[in-house]
């Protein structure tokens, strides 16, 4: 889906996300989608969620 996209691309397309959602937001977002993929990845082994770990950190 994404083979076609080369270095010159991404970089618009990251200059076009740091503009759109500023500097500050960034790391939130980054934040959020990572804890997205890590419970998406365990239902589809199987696992339900672990709510106490994502609370400690």
């Amino acid at each position: 889906m994404f083979t076609n996209l080369g270095w010159g691309e991404l970089l618009v397309i990251l200059a076009i996300v740091l503009l759109l959602f500023g500097a500050k937001k960034l790391p939130d977002l980054a934040q959020g989608l990572g804890k997205s993929l890590k419970i998406f990845k365990q239902s589809l082994k199987g696992d339900s969620p672990d709510e106490d770990k994502d609370k400690k950190s």
